[in-house]
């Protein structure tokens, strides 16, 4: 799906190896294929892979490619599924699978830094050594890469108390699309010298500089957890325990959804059961001293309570906790049975609109005959919104797009954003001046000139196509 071809001269390829040892340049179809693609299912074919293995060596091939005018598109693991990562203008893809040193660990400053291609879980893993934990943690946390988590700003549950790599990141090292190499933020909780480029570049999605070493703010681990779930007769009385829930001090470290289309779902593919008429379930987390984790729990108790508070259950034991997230686990795999073509937008609306937005949902569902099943972080109004539909099927393919279009309409009526985590890339770069007005993209632009000149860093995102 390739918008531009594009085709490297023999000069740039040998100054490519004088920067690179054989192992870590790509040029075979074959080789390079796989590093087309990411979990959006698009694709195109780059003309090489590099693979740096220092900062160094990714700062001269910026230079390269600025000094022949080369696409570069900087790549973490591949999960992301806005197509980010895919190189639609061919040229080189700059992967970063071997800047994966963890350089230092500072537990009595509580920070780490590490490279680009060092994966969540390796840093959860070193940081639990210590005593604590970084608490962005997407679904893929086992697989994706830190540099994939910054470049699309992912969190994942944990967000809703602990927040996104935005807050949990002190500073970065990085090659703009200038060539030019920066540092940016601190190595302390608090700094406001100069303008904040560290949080500029976190959600750029490589457009603005290639990210080498991130200092990654750590948080002490929790000594234990409570978990709770709760199942309702309506949607309305679930967003209203959201709201509740939401409101009072104990601030629970997850707070999770799923409609009643999904509870329909999981009945179908799972021997898990509900109650006849559950059309929502909530799963809440708490965490915190051994000691309060009781009074925590009956807080969420108490700002959940409803005459369609049809069940209430905690776990206190890892059995238990174990059996209550299967419920929730369940439904990625009734998911991918039904429709492993389907589209998942991750839309965000304030916590009050949810229950508006899943009706409206309903309605639009039965509009374009399209099944719709969300789910998502309640606590901060970041819904998953799965359109199931054959893209095969001329009709439904059609008719998916079509709703897809209307959802976001939706979603910006409520006041709400096209994307919490998921990012732009190709999947949302023609609706983002819905959301973003003239003047205020415009300057994004000249933001982007200003950090990428020649329009080298990951060509063909972002922005609306002119």
């Amino acid at each position: 799906m390739a918008e531009n071809s594009f085709s490297l001269n023999s000069s740039f390829i040998q100054s490519i190896e004088k920067i690179l040892e054989a192992d870590q340049i790509l040029t075979d179809p074959a080789d390079v294929w796989s590093y087309g693609y990411d979990n959006s299912r698009r694709h195109a074919v780059p003309d090489m892979v590099v693979q740096p293995a220092t900062h160094e060596q990714v700062h001269k091939i910026v230079l390269l490619c600025n000094e022949y005018k080369i696409p570069l598109t900087a790549r973490g693991r591949g999960t992301g599924t806005t197509g980010a990562t895919v190189p639609l203008q061919g040229g080189v893809v700059l992967s970063t699978e071997k800047l994966n040193r963890i350089i230092k660990i500072d537990p009595a400053n509580r920070y780490i830094v590490v490279e680009p291609g060092v994966t969540n879980q390796q840093v959860q893993d070193i940081a639990k050594e210590h005593g604590f934990f970084w608490p962005p943690d997407p679904t893929s946390s086992a697989y994706c890469s830190i540099g994939g988590n910054l470049a699309y700003n992912s969190a994942g549950p944990r967000t809703i108390k602990y927040g996104t790599p935005r807050e949990n990141t002190f500073g970065l090292r990085a090659v703009t699309g200038l060539a030019e190499e920066i540092r940016t933020g601190v190595y302390t909780s608090k700094g406001v010298v100069g303008y904040d480029i560290t949080r500029l570049l976190i959600g750029s999605e490589g457009t603005l500089a290639i990210i080498t070493e991130a200092t990654l703010k750590l948080t002490p681990l929790a000594e234990s957890k409570r978990t709770m779930q709760l199942i309702y007769a309506d949607i309305e009385s679930a967003a209203k325990a959201v709201s509740a829930i939401m409101a009072q001090p104990t601030i629970p470290c997850a707070l999770e959804f799923i409609d009643g289309k999904a509870i329909d779902m999981i009945r179908d593919y799972s021997d898990i059961t509900f109650p006849a008429n559950a059309g929502a379930m909530l799963m809440v987390e708490v965490d915190g001293p051994e000691s309060q984790l009781d009074f925590s729990a009956e807080d969420i108790k108490k700002a959940s309570q409803s005459n369609s508070l049809l069940e209430f259950k905690i776990a206190t034991t890892k059995e238990e906790v174990d059996a209550l997230w299967a419920t929730r686990k369940a439904l990625s795999p009734a998911l991918r049975n039904i429709s492993p073509k389907k589209i998942n937008e991750d839309v965000v609306v304030p916590v009050s609109n949810i229950p508006t937005l899943i009706h409206g949902l309903e309605k639009l569902s039965d509009q374009y005959d399209i099944p719709i099943v969300n789910f998502g972080h309640a606590g901060n109004g970041n819904i998953h919104v799965n359109l199931l539909f054959n893209p095969d099927d001329e009709t439904q393919n059609k008719n998916a797009h079509l709703c897809l279009d209307a959802v976001f309409d939706l979603v910006l009526e409520l006041d709400g954003t096209l994307s919490g985590e998921h990012g732009v890339g190709i999947e949302k770069r023609d609706f983002v001046d819905r959301e973003i007005e003239p003047v205020t993209l415009a300057l994004m632009k000249r933001i982007k000139k200003e950090f990428d000149p020649n329009g080298i860093l990951n060509p063909g995102k972002m922005f609306p196509l002119d």
